[in-house]
C-alpha cells in the first residue's frame, strides 16, 4: 500500500500559492459577486503568526476611529435594564451615537438582543421559562416593543431602520447567505440602520444554544465590517473575574484566538440573557476569520461609541492577525454547526494545514455522522482539534468504506468514482 503522506502529498500546488491576499484595505468592501474559489488564507500555525500583546498595554490605537463599516452588538441586560423592560433612555443613548457615526461616514449595523427578555416583562413572567414553546411566544411578543423603541430613536435623528430576523440556517444557506449579504449591503447604500436579532419566534436549537455574540461576528463576516463593537454590562474583559480575585485586571490588548483569552472568560452570562465573557471572545475569534478585530465595552458609559471613534480605548480590543478569507471560504468557516466529523492521521494534517493539499481518503482514520455529499464536515487532528471544514464529496456510509485506502482503490470499494478527493482544496477552509 502507497504511503499515505506520499498519497496525500499528490495533489497540485497548496490552497493560498505564492501569491497570499493582501489584507483589504479600511472601507474596501466585497461586491455582490464573488471572488474566484482559487484563494484561501495562509496555513495554519505559520511562523507569521503574531503573538499576544501585554495585558496591560494601553498604546493601540481605537480601531472604531479608522473603521468604514462596523458591526455593534448590544445585549439584553442592556437593552431592557436587567429585565425590566425596554431601556428607552439607553436605546436613545445609542441611536444618537450611531447616528454621529452615520454623520462621520461610517456604516453601522446594530445587532440587538432583548426580545425574549422584553416579551417576558410584558407577559409579566419574572424568569425566563425552560419550554421552547415559552420562549418563541416570548421572542414573539418581545420583539414588537424591540423595533418600536429602535425606530422611533432613530426616527428623531432621521435615520430609518430596517428589522432583520436571521438564525444560522440562514447563513448557513449559501443561497440565503448570499441573499441576506446582498440585501444588508444595500441597506447600508441607502443610509438604513439594519437592526438584526435572531428569529427566536421560529427556532429551536438557536434559542436554546445559540447568541447574539455569534451572530455578531456572524454579520461581521458577512458583510465584511471591519469592527465588531461588542457592548455589554462588564468595562471589559478581565485577567480573573473580579468578584473572586481582586487582582483581576482589564485586559486593554490582546490577539483574538489567543487560547489564554478563553481560560480567562469562563463563566456564563446573567439570568436574563444567555450570552457571558466566554462567547464574547470565541464571537472575537470568529470575526477575526474576516480580518475583522473585536471590541468589549461597557455599554454603560457614557457616549462609549463617539469616544471609540474619536479614538479613545475604553475596554477590551481584540485584534486580528489575519488577511480576509474569500468569500466562499468564509462562509465555510461560519458554519456554527457541522453535519459530521472525519478524524486525520498526522501525514493528513501536515497535507491540508502546511502544504494546502485536499483531503484525500487514506489520511481518514475514521468517519462520524450521517452526512450527505455535499454536506460540510469538520476535519480533527489526532489530538481533538478542528483544523479544517469542507464540503465533503462522499456521503458517510460511502466514506467509512474508502477510508484508509489510495484513490486508486475508491471504484473497487464502492463500484464507482465521483472524486480522488474527500474534500477538495477549493471546497476546503483551514481553521485555528
Amino acid at each position: 500500500m502507497p504511503n499515505p503522506d506520499n498519497e496525500a502529498a499528490r495533489n497540485s500546488a497548496p490552497t493560498g500559492g505564492s501569491a497570499a491576499a493582501k489584507p483589504r484595505a479600511r472601507g474596501d468592501h466585497m461586491s455582490a459577486a464573488e471572488p474566484p474559489q482559487g484563494a484561501n488564507s495562509a496555513p495554519a500555525g505559520g511562523s507569521a503568526a503574531a503573538k499576544p500583546r501585554a495585558w496591560g498595554d494601553h498604546t493601540s490605537r481605537s480601531l472604531v476611529a479608522q473603521a468604514s463599516r462596523l458591526v455593534v452588538k448590544v445585549g439584553s441586560s442592556l437593552v431592557t435594564n436587567e429585565g425590566r423592560g425596554v431601556d428607552h433612555e439607553a436605546v436613545a443613548r445609542w441611536a444618537a451615537e450611531i447616528a454621529q457615526l452615520t454623520k462621520a461616514g461610517k456604516s453601522v449595523i446594530l445587532v440587538s438582543s432583548g426580545a425574549i427578555a422584553e416579551g417576558m416583562r410584558r407577559l409579566g413572567w419574572s424568569t425566563r421559562p425552560h419550554a421552547i414553546h415559552d420562549l418563541q411566544a416570548a421572542a414573539a411578543v418581545g420583539q414588537m416593543g424591540l423595533v418600536h423603541a429602535y425606530e422611533t430613536a432613530f426616527a428623531t435623528h432621521g435615520l430609518q431602520t430596517a428589522q432583520v430576523l436571521l438564525t444560522h440556517e440562514d447563513l448557513a444557506d449559501r443561497r440565503r447567505y448570499l441573499n441576506a449579504r446582498t440585501t444588508l449591503t444595500t441597506l447600508l447604500g441607502l443610509g438604513v440602520i439594519p437592526i438584526i436579532n435572531e428569529n427566536d419566534t421560529v427556532t429551536t436549537d438557536e434559542i436554546r444554544f445559540g447568541d447574539n455574540d455569534t451572530l455578531g461576528a456572524l454579520v461581521t463576516n458577512l458583510v465584511e465590517a471591519d469592527v465588531l463593537v461588542l457592548l455589554t454590562d462588564q468595562p471589559g474583559l478581565y485577567t480573573a473575574d473580579p468578584r473572586i480575585d481582586p487582582t483581576a485586571t482589564i485586559v486593554k490588548n490582546a490577539r483574538a484566538g489567543d487560547p489564554e483569552l478563553e481560560r480567562m472568560a469562563g463563566g456564563a452570562g446573567s439570568a436574563i440573557g444567555r450570552g457571558g465573557m466566554l462567547t464574547k471572545v470565541l464571537a472575537a475569534k470568529r470575526a477575526a476569520r474576516s480580518g475583522a478585530s473585536t471590541i468589549i465595552a461597557s455599554g454603560r458609559e457614557p457616549d462609549v461609541l463617539t469616544r471609540l471613534a474619536g479614538g479613545e480605548t475604553p475596554g477590551t480590543t481584540l485584534t486580528s492577525d489575519r488577511t480576509s478569507l474569500a468569500a466562499r471560504k468564509q462562509w465555510l468557516a461560519d458554519h456554527v454547526r457541522i453535519a459530521g466529523r472525519l478524524a486525520l492521521d498526522d501525514g493528513a494534517v501536515r497535507a491540508l494545514a502546511q502544504d494546502g493539499k485536499s483531503l484525500l481518503p487514506i489520511g481518514v482514520v475514521a468517519v462520524e455522522g450521517n452526512f450527505g455529499r455535499g454536506e460540510i464536515v469538520g476535519c480533527f487532528a489526532p489530538d481533538g482539534r478542528e483544523i479544517a471544514r469542507g464540503l465533503v464529496n462522499y456521503a458517510a456510509q460511502e466514506a467509512a468504506r474508502i477510508v484508509r485506502r489510495p484513490s486508486s482503490e475508491i471504484e473497487a470499494v464502492l463500484g464507482y468514482v465521483d472524486e480522488p478527493e474527500l474534500i477538495h482544496r477549493d471546497n476546503l477552509v483551514l481553521l485555528r
